[in-house]
């Protein structure tokens, strides 16, 4: 199972806090049933870091070229990950190998945010969205 424990927080709040620019979810073209919220907070050619708020649920997609890595700094949710189905919630860290078929959909009340470290760098254009 791709799930693991984070170690402490502090790396997340030092993350945040070195913000560069923000990037509209419509720029990443992202088909949503709600809207999400995605702020770039690091690119290079080699990977690209994005805090990512997710208030319902990201439709089913993969991704040709680049692998994710994803921390939940708070919410709960399911996650379509492959062939299983898992919870995730606050001091997660799942790793989607590229060509994983995944999706998310919040639990509870509190939209789900995250830290997604990509590589090598995302663009937005090697998101193949899926019909289910």
């Amino acid at each position: 199972m791709y799930k693991f424990i984070l170690l402490g927080t502090f790396c997340l709040a030092f993350m945040a806090s070195h913000a560069q620019k923000h990037i509209c979810p419509d720029t990443l073209s992202c088909t949503v049933s709600d809207k999400v919220y995605v702020k770039l907070l690091s690119s290079d050619s080699l990977s690209s870091t994005f805090f990512i708020v997710v208030p319902g649920q990201i439709k089913p997609h993969y991704h040709q070229y680049h692998t994710e890595n994803i921390v939940v700094v708070s919410g709960r949710a399911e996650m379509q990950l492959g062939e299983k189905t898992i919870d995730i919630k606050k001091g997660d860290l799942i790793i989607v190998p590229k060509g994983t078929r995944h999706s998310v959909k919040r639990k509870g009340r509190k939209p789900l945010k995250v830290i997604s470290v990509q590589s090598p760098m995302f663009d937005g254009t090697d998101r193949i969205m899926l019909e289910k």
